[in-house]
């Protein structure tokens, strides 16, 4: 028996567990859009004059080497850091210089940290059913009723993710790469129209990474999804367009195959990354 629903009778139905779409417009331009974008941190510039742009849907991969600044513009996109100039919209109505992280994280945006972050003692169940898009003061999350509706729809996630199977396990048992899969159904039970995805194949498997690279791509066209990664076979196993980024800003930017012949990509990248696994 579901340990939140053992902690109260299931005679209501809360409102705001029923999940919101998010209300970003794309009618006249990307999802995510990001110009002249500049922040520095003890007089060093981590992200220098950057732009970027994602278009609704897409499947976007950045690399680029340590210091880049990728871990930075997404701390920017999310609201964790501000910069020091530029202009971030999310769709054509919002700034997100304007917004806080939650306030950000509502209207579409969810980010997946390379560590996962999963309820271990919960089911992998009970922590998509936390994860539903819904008002997370504790008390209501925990006496509000699953209905068909959203017990549907976490059946559907489990299929999406490949965990149906271990749907009543406690999350604690899975291995690391399907626990990197829980916590990507746990951001898509809050309907994100964009998901930022950091170094999701680090540490798994060779199964496990084929497993993660179809589920991102499944998720292409329902969502934008922008992955930051190293491995570059699982990049050019999944990439559409890719965006390479070097001192803050964009070095190059098109298909694996154009970004990966670019002279300059391998000068600072790509040749690093070949001398490395050559040792």
């Amino acid at each position: 028996m579901s340990i939140l629903r053992s902690l109260a009778s299931r005679d209501r139905v809360f409102d705001f567990l029923v999940p919101v779409e998010s209300p970003v417009d794309v009618r006249h331009g990307p999802i995510l859009y990001l110009e002249d974008v500049t922040v520095s941190f003890d007089g060093f510039k981590a992200i220098n004059d950057l732009n970027l742009t994602i278009d609704d849907g897409e499947l976007r991969c950045i690399i680029g080497p340590n210091g880049a600044g990728k871990t930075t513009m997404m701390d920017i996109i999310t609201g964790k850091t501000r910069p020091d100039s530029g202009q971030v919209w999310f769709g054509s109505r919002h700034d997100l210089l304007t917004l806080n992280e939650p306030e950000i994280a509502s209207l579409g945006i969810g980010r997946k940290f390379q560590k996962p972050t999963v309820f271990e003692a919960l089911t992998v169940f009970e922590n998509l059913e936390l994860a539903m898009a819904a008002d997370k003061r504790i008390l209501p999350t925990l006496t509000a009723r699953i209905n068909g509706e959203i017990r549907d729809r976490i059946d559907e996630m489990l299929d999406v993710i490949g965990l149906k199977a271990l749907h009543g396990r406690p999350a604690g048992i899975l291995s690391h790469g399907q626990k990197q899969w829980l916590e990507i159904g746990m951001l898509l039970m809050q309907r994100p129209r964009l998901l930022l995805v950091d170094e999701p194949v680090a540490g798994m498997t060779e199964q496990e990474m084929e497993r993660t690279a179809e589920l991102l791509t499944g998720l292409a066209g329902k969502q934008s999804v922008v992955v930051v990664e190293h491995d570059m076979g699982f990049v050019r196993s999944i990439a559409r367009k890719v965006t390479v980024l070097h001192q803050g800003s964009v070095l190059a930017e098109g298909s694996m195959d154009q970004v990966s012949s670019d002279p300059r990509v391998v000068e600072v990248y790509l040749g690093a990354e070949a001398e490395e696994e050559a040792v």
